[in-house]
């Protein structure tokens, strides 16, 4: 299991990674044209901070447990993950998006899963 925790949070690291960039490097017009619809409610800064949150998760999820300095903060990453998702799929509910809700349920799942983990039965022990 220790390994699946590993490629779940390496591959959730990789999505956020890129996701996060994209909304770090585009200005929201352009996200919103590109499909990111919700991005017209936010504020170019919450467009950034939410960019920056995900960058911050993807790295949360690998570093701490790489280099062996507080790994404690991968399942924190992962929780954190699942309550940005939470945020992003009541944001779709309230526009009436069915299609991203279930991209964000999909993302919800393992990061729920790597919380779980790694909080409980495969704990990082020091």
């Amino acid at each position: 299991m220790n390994i699946a925790l590993w490629i779940v949070a390496g591959l959730l690291a990789i999505v956020f990674l890129a996701s996060g960039a994209k909304k770090l490097t585009q200005p929201k017009e352009k996200l919103a044209a590109a499909g990111y619809g919700w991005a017209e409610q936010f504020s170019p800064g919450a467009v950034k901070t939410i960019g920056t949150l995900e960058i911050l998760a993807a790295a949360g999820l690998i570093l701490p447990a790489a280099l062996d300095i507080a790994p404690v903060l991968v399942p924190l990453a992962a929780a954190g993950l699942a309550l940005l998702m939470v945020g992003a799929i009541i944001t779709h509910i309230s526009r009436h998006e069915a299609q991203p809700i279930v991209l964000n349920i999909a993302l919800l799942a393992p990061a729920v899963l790597v919380a779980w983990g790694r909080f409980g039965p495969h704990a990082f022990t020091g």
